[in-house]
């Protein structure tokens, strides 16, 4: 399974990622994966990614420009987008 992610605002400055096109296995996991499974796979890189993605930050997801909650699914092909919650005045 191939999918490409999408990094936004404080998210990509602290990661220093914008994009990446992750592949991964065709197995159990693959075929079950969601929102909250993909943020909890990633989160394991490191404390960074662990503290921006299942810490105290609330991250959106969005599955090709759609946003979505943390349990939808996530298929091979699609583009998945994480980005805070925006706040504003």
């Amino acid at each position: 399974m191939k999918i490409k992610i999408l990094y936004f605002a404080r998210l990509k400055e602290t990661l220093k990622f914008s994009t990446e096109d992750l592949e991964l296995p065709e197995d159990d996991f693959a075929h079950t994966l969601t929102i909250l499974k993909l943020k909890a796979y990633l989160a394991k890189r490191n404390d960074t990614w662990q503290q921006m993605l299942m810490g105290k930050l609330k991250v959106r997801g969005a599955i090709n420009h759609e946003l979505v909650d943390d349990n939808a699914p996530i298929a091979d092909g699609d583009e998945v987008a994480f980005f805070p919650p925006v706040t504003g005045g």
